[in-house]
């Protein structure tokens, strides 16, 4: 059996659009896909062409909310170049934390507007 790679995770979100701005400059990403989901939902797929993130927000009779780390502790991206992707967060008004240099890269972290943490890491 050939090794597996994570093709998306589906992440709850407040604003689909809003997030899927926010990871289309950070990553180089492009909308892959929008339309309706379950529970009267809406989602939006953002990624590459080969794997992804579903930014789900459900209908208003559904509407749940989760604590941090609940189940999620957070999500890490690799991007080329740390410095930039810093500012593309920063120009989104959120805050990063936790700047750290160790193998295998540097790194950050920052919530979103609904609470998701974010690893933002780099190799280069």
């Amino acid at each position: 059996m050939s090794a597996a790679r994570l093709e998306h995770a589906n992440i709850t979100v407040s604003d689909p659009a809003r997030s899927a701005a926010l990871l289309e400059k950070l990553c180089g990403w492009h909308e892959r896909w929008r339309g309706p989901a379950i529970n009267d939902g809406w989602t939006i797929h953002v990624g590459s062409d080969t794997d992804y993130l579903a930014l789900y927000t459900p209908g208003l009779a559904q509407a749940e909310r989760f604590a941090k780390g609940v189940p999620l502790n957070h999500v890490g991206l690799l991007v080329d170049d740390l410095d930039a992707a810093e500012a593309v967060v920063n120009e989104a008004g959120l805050a990063t934390f936790n700047h750290a240099d160790y193998e295998p890269g540097r790194r950050f972290y920052f919530f979103d507007w609904d609470g998701i943490e974010f690893e933002i890491v780099s190799y280069a």
